[in-house]
Order: structure tokens, then sequence, then C-alpha cells
């Protein structure tokens, strides 16, 4: 049997084929366009009736269907309660899609999903716990235990992101001022990047942004401090201290087997941001005397990690 796992991201729907092993066999996408709420329950079945079909699959064969989205979920209702960049409140998605397809409809946080995915890889090995931390505009973190997914009472347990490391500190979103991810997100780093552009004009930064701080990125700093600027040098050991002071702090609470590190930004050399950051959460976490200490690793599966996570959440 197969099951189908669906990552709904705010501009595409990716849907996976999973087998009974966890492996991605095939995967389609399309681009997200919002009408309504039944236009959307069509659109994600239609998807999932295409990727079977292009493969070779009977409807038959596909046991359930997971599904991903970025935002708050009540995965007992089989409703999307809300989301982020698309205008979703109080969706029974699963209800929607079973009137479509009679099999059962599984639901979670995006973040939950990719970490579901990773933990798959790492309890090969071993581990019984997992904390997934993505850095993109946000951080997006996802807990596991023992291969399930901690959602709290509400459905928005391990938003990690809004843990506040700097009291009356940069805004956020969220209402609250300091948050870990207005300092350790690409979106942080590309602020502190355009910040110490701004006060050091003769900085190697610039010229790699064409001389256009629209243009910074968030591989600007690490591209700077690779050719030995220092100012570049300077905002990657910022940034490292505030990734590492959110790190730590879910390390000295959880003390989980491994901390998987996602997006963009872990795509960094491992000298300029992996082996610098686990020196510094060394020296800072409070495990000094215990011969076992979380491992610090990159995640694994990249893009694929919603879709096997989704696939996967029957047995979350």
């Amino acid at each position: 049997m197969y099951t189908i796992g669906i990552d709904v991201g705010g501009t595409n729907l990716k849907a996976g084929l999973v087998d009974g092993a966890g492996t991605l066999t095939a995967a389609e996408k399309m681009p997200l366009k919002w009408v309504s709420p039944e236009k959307f329950a069509e659109d994600l079945t239609g998807l999932a009736l295409a990727l079977v079909e292009k493969n070779g699959i009977e409807r038959a064969q596909v046991g359930a269907i997971g599904m991903g989205f970025p935002g708050q979920v009540d995965a007992k209702r089989g409703s999307v309660v809300r989301t982020v960049n698309i205008p979703i409140r109080d969706l029974p998605i699963a209800g929607l899609i079973q009137e479509k397809w009679d099999v059962p409809v599984y639901l979670g946080n995006d973040a939950d999903c990719a970490a579901l995915g990773e933990y798959q890889n790492f309890a090969a090995q071993g581990m019984e716990s997992l904390v997934l931390v993505t850095l993109g505009t946000g951080i997006g973190t996802g807990l596991i235990l023992n291969g399930k997914i901690i959602r709290g009472v509400n459905g928005c347990g391990g938003e990690g992101g809004h843990m506040v490391i700097v009291k009356d500190g940069v805004p956020c979103t969220c209402g609250r001022r300091g948050c870990w991810e207005r300092y350790a997100s690409a979106s942080g780093l590309i602020r502190m990047t355009r910040e110490m552009m701004a006060e050091h004009r003769d900085s190697v930064m610039w010229t790699i942004a064409s001389g256009d701080l629209e243009q910074v990125g968030g591989r600007t700093a690490f591209e700077a401090a690779k050719r030995g600027d220092e100012a570049g040098k300077q905002v990657v050991e910022l940034y490292i201290g505030y990734l590492a002071e959110g790190l730590t702090n879910l390390i000295n609470l959880l003390q989980p087997d491994v901390v998987c590190i996602g997006g963009g930004v872990s795509n960094e050399d491992d000298a300029y941001l992996l082996r610098p950051l686990r020196e510094r959460v060394a020296r800072l976490r409070f495990d000094q005397m215990s011969d076992c200490h979380t491992l610090i690793a990159k995640a694994r599966l990249g893009n694929d990690a919603g879709m096997i996570g989704a696939a996967l959440l029957s047995e979350a």
C-alpha cells in the first residue's frame, strides 16, 4: 500500500507517493491558486489523483492521504484552524477531501511533518527524539519523541521561533519583541547584514550585493567572510551567536538525541556554520559534565521532508 503526502506551501502544492517503507517514489507539484475552499479541496484531490495515474498506481492501492499546512491545524477534527499566507480559517479540509476520495485523511503542521520525515532517517540509527529547526523567512521547529509529534494542547506545540532571546528586542510579527526568529532566521541574517553594510561602506559585501541593499541575501555575509572581509566575519559571528542561543535553550529544555538544521542557511559550508555553531553550543549548554550530548546535524531530506512526513502522519 501507498500513502500520499501533500506539502501545502505559500506558492505551491507538492504531493509525494510514499511506499510502506517510508520511501518517496514519485512526486508532483502545481501552483497554489486560492479561489475558494471547494476549489482548494478539488485542486488537492486532483493533484493526488494525477500523481497515482502518472505512476500506474490504482486508487485502491492508496491507503491514506496526509497533508502538512503552514499554520495551526486541529488534527482531531481534520480542520485547518488558520494558515500563514493563505486565507484559510477553520477549514474542514479532511471532510472535503473525503467527499472526493474515501480514504483516511490526516493533517499536520508543515514543520511537524518535515520533522517527522527527518526523524525516520535518524530513527534507523537508534535515535528516539528529534528537533527540526528550519531557517527560512522565519524559524519553524518540529518536535518528535518516540515517533510521535509533540503537538501541544491546541496544535501549536513546538513554536521555538517565538521564544524570546533578546528582551525588548526587535518587534516580531507574533506581537512580542526579541523572538529567536527575528535574529536567527534568514530574514534576521539579511537584516543584520544590511545594518553592518551601512556601517562599513568599504566592505566587500557591497561588491557581492552589486552595491544594492535590496540584493543582499542569506549568503552575502558568509561569502564575504570566506573572502576575508572583517565586516562579513562580524555578521557571521553575530548570527551564529544568536542561532546558538536558541539551540541551547531547546537542548537544555528537551535534551533530544538530535537537532536537525534545515532551510537555505543550513547549506553553508560546515567550516563557516555547523562547526562554529557546535563549538558555541558546547560552551553554552547546561550538561557540561555529561558524556552524552545532543547531536547537531544538517537535515538530510531537503524539500522532500514535508511530503514524506505528511505521509507518515497516520503513525504519529
